[in-house]
């Protein structure tokens, strides 16, 4: 109820006890134009466009173009009638109306000569009005006490607010520190836990080319021994030409020329001479154990199913055989997880990838370079803990400022809705209201939730701004707009949500009762003086 509503209730219960005096005038003239209608003297038409003798007011004849000479008749088209309605409101019909055959004024004075049998209503009329405003008044008053609570709640909350926000801030003060000791600590531990990696890794690394050296060699002994076909410990021309795969420019023509080039030019080398032959060839070399039973080169092509044999089914473990045909549609993921499960045969090393494996794997780091690995990462630990709690710290210190900076009305009356959520379920939908946050909607019987909007403003008038929210950017319509929502403020002792409605596309409108849009109501002294002339 606004506060106009309120006066006006007061005007309408006092005029039960104020005795009705009748003030003359023409019919058909309200009381706040009684002074242009003096009888004896010439009447100017109220437009001001001509003087004419007061007894052709009320003639039934038009004189004036605005028809302010005929009030009481339907003479003039746009004229006017003033229905007094003693004991209710007052109010005008067009002239048009007047002796119609048909009751539109409340004490019936608009059919005073059409024979109509009208029944006065006023007095019922405005007693029910009073008794619906007296509800509304109570409800107001009711709902303005409640506002008074919900503003000293605020008061002690945002008090709360701001001393829970000193105390953090002290502790995060206190975090900080911590975090930069802890941070030192680390940095401390984490110096000499890198340094020794480093070692473990440079011994590993020194490892490793001592154990390749002595394959090379032992590779290197070996195609020596392959080359070396009379055995007289020495690789010749003619032996070096057997392996046409060290043809250096690769043109299929391996010429002696070429042979001798390898050989460093001469015709033989000796063991110790091989050596330098060896780096040069050892990129090219195909050991003659590898060409003799050369594996068979699948040709891509279409793929021909048949029934497995014993030997091929034995390659696969009982659990790993590919699944039916029929599976084939499935999922992407499901097909990919299926393809991780399936084993295959392993495939034939090269002597390189072979080489790597009989490197090992680098051994575990010694007692003290463990030790010092663990102390470092203890140290990480209790850092990114601190650090941890600090974001926390941070994250509740920006939302208690943005709590207590919020635009919660003039006397912070709305922030008990703040953190809350109301709900209007209807015959297709759940609506969600969380105000200063966002409204959403969401199908009663399945499907995902709609944005309808997140908070944006108060959107009322500049003389009740707090009386409209607005809430925007909610999911975009088919070809239209992003969703939004206006939330209309009623005075109530409860806090609820009424209704719901979509006035235009994707534009919503919400009906919600709050206790603290309530005005306070205006005292009955007030009402008084404010309207004397009663």
């Amino acid at each position: 109820m606004t506060s106009c509503q309120t006066q006006y209730l007061l005007m309408l219960l006092l005029s039960v006890g104020v005795s009705a005096v009748e003030v003359q005038r023409p019919r058909g003239v309200p009381l706040s134009k009684r002074q242009f209608y003096e009888e004896g003297k010439p009447f100017t038409c109220l437009d001001g466009s001509r003087t004419i003798p007061f007894d052709r007011v009320n003639d039934d004849y038009c004189d004036c173009k605005d028809g302010s000479d005929e009030p009481g008749t339907a003479a003039c088209p746009n004229g006017s009638f003033h229905c007094t309605n003693a004991g209710f409101r007052p109010g005008f019909i067009p002239s048009s109306r007047i002796n119609d055959g048909i009751c539109d004024c409340c004490d019936t004075t608009d059919e005073y000569n059409s024979g109509a049998a009208c029944q006065n209503t006023c007095r019922e009329l405005g007693r029910k009005e009073r008794e619906s405003l007296q509800k509304m008044a109570e409800i107001t008053k009711e709902g303005f006490l409640l506002k008074q609570q919900l503003i000293q709640e605020a008061k002690r909350g945002l008090e709360e607010k701001k001393a829970k926000q000193a105390d953090i801030q002290i502790g995060k003060k206190d975090l900080e520190t911590k975090v930069e000791a802890l941070r030192t600590v680390k940095e401390t531990a984490e110096q000499p836990e890198k340094e020794a990696k480093e070692r473990h890794l440079k011994a590993w690394e020194e490892q490793k080319a001592v154990i390749q050296m002595e394959k090379d060699k032992a590779k290197m002994a070996e195609v020596l021994s392959e080359l070396d076909d009379d055995a007289d410990g020495s690789v010749s021309m003619a032996e070096l030409l057997s392996h046409s795969e060290l043809d250096p420019d690769s043109d299929g023509s391996f010429t002696e020329a070429e042979a001798q080039g390898l050989l460093g030019g001469v015709d033989k080398v000796d063991s110790v001479a091989f050596e330098s032959v060896w780096n040069n060839i050892k990129d090219k070399y195909t050991s003659e154990a590898n060409t003799e039973t050369p594996a068979e080169v699948e040709t891509p092509g279409e793929e021909i199913r048949e029934p497995p044999s014993d030997n091929e089914s034995e390659q696969y473990p009982e659990d790993d055989i590919p699944e039916e045909e029929e599976e084939d549609d499935e999922e992407d993921e499901e097909e990919d997880q299926d393809d991780g499960d399936y084993k295959s045969p392993p495939p034939t090393q090269t002597p390189d990838k072979k080489d790597e494996d009989d490197e090992g794997t680098m051994p575990p780091f010694d007692q003290e370079t463990q030790n010092l690995i663990d102390a470092a990462q203890k140290a990480r630990d209790a850092f990114d803990e601190a650090e941890r709690a600090l974001r926390e710290v941070d994250d509740q210190v920006k939302n208690l400022e943005k709590e207590i900076s919020f635009d919660f009305g003039p006397n912070a009356e709305f922030a008990y809705l703040y953190s809350q959520c109301y709900e209007l379920s209807t015959s297709e939908y759940i609506y969600r209201l969380c105000p200063f946050n966002r409204m959403s909607q969401k199908p009663k019987f399945g499907g995902s939730e709609t944005n309808l909007g997140s908070w944006g403003h108060w959107a009322g008038p500049e003389d009740n701004i707090y009386s409209l929210m607005k809430y925007e950017h909610g999911t975009g319509c088919w070809q239209g707009p992003n969703r939004s929502t206006t939330i209309k403020l009623t005075c109530g002792k409860e806090t609820v949500v009424t209704s719901v409605s979509e006035p235009s596309r994707c534009e919503y409108l919400l009906e919600f009762i709050s206790p603290a849009i309530c005005q306070e109501p205006p005292s009955l002294d007030s009402a008084l003086h404010g309207h004397e002339e009663l």
